[in-house]
């Protein structure tokens, strides 16, 4: 493998959910390794400051402020790539419910987001990379939640379970053509989508920190990288996987 795996100069990479966490980290990391990202979130004051970060870097950057299901918006946006190399499609949304309490319009919210939102995504890169024939990467974003139980995690747990299926399937589909989908579940990561306040933060981060062999919880680099690897060259023959930066929490025992 060349040492070169990562140098990802020439290529354009769409990244999801960039505004902020893992989105933001993983969009500043692909274009310090040269790509030119296209930013896209709902969060138009996000995307300026990630922006601001991208202008240190080797890459470019462009941005798009819309909403991931809004399948006609993420279409527009996704054609006006020259190119397209690199989907992450990374945003999400977290809500916590028991099942018992869980409302269809909670799970309708979530569903939107975390799924569908990540679906039209994928739909519209593959659709660009089989058109231009482009050899490129898919990368979803899952969760750790996938391999655990837990209370509250219903909604959340079931969309990011159905974007690993989207992922599998997906990878099947359209191997034929070059084109590599996979997904990263993270354990527990630090940020806003996960902060809460105070004393409350500090009990959990440091609850997580003890499940984790490593003894601390992630940071949104850590998920980065995984992207980075998973989108470049480094991993030409890696498809339909579940990469798990999570610290080993999920480990058997």
């Amino acid at each position: 493998m060349s040492v070169n795996a990562y140098d990802l100069t020439g290529r354009t990479a769409f990244v999801t959910g960039a505004a902020s966490g893992i989105g933001r980290a993983s969009a500043v990391l692909l274009a310090q390794a040269g790509a030119t990202v296209h930013c896209a979130d709902r969060d138009a004051a996000g995307l300026d400051e990630t922006a601001t970060l991208i202008k240190d870097t080797p890459g470019s950057v462009r941005t798009h402020v819309l909403d991931v299901t809004d399948r006609g918006a993420l279409k527009e946006a996704v054609a006006s790539c020259e190119r397209l190399d690199v989907m992450a499609a990374i945003a999400g949304i977290m809500h916590s419910s028991t099942v018992l309490e869980t409302l269809d319009e909670d799970l309708d919210r979530v569903l939107g987001v975390n799924f569908k939102g990540v679906l039209y995504a994928c739909q519209e890169a593959a659709r660009t990379m089989i058109a231009t024939g482009t050899r490129g990467s898919i990368v979803t974003m899952a969760s750790g939640a996938v391999d655990t139980g837990g209370p509250g995690l219903l909604c959340y747990g079931a969309s990011k379970a159905a974007v690993v299926q989207l992922t599998k399937t997906l990878a099947t589909e359209v191997g034929a053509h070059g084109i590599r989908v996979n997904a990263v579940a993270p354990g527990w990561i630090r940020t806003p989508m996960t902060g809460q306040h105070g004393e409350a933060q500090a009990r959990t981060e440091a609850f997580m920190a003890r499940m984790s062999p490593l003894g601390r919880v992630g940071e949104p680099e850590d998920i980065a990288h995984a992207v980075l690897h998973l989108a470049s060259d480094a991993s030409s023959f890696t498809t339909g996987q579940i990469l798990r930066p999570n610290g080993g929490v999920t480990m058997p025992w």
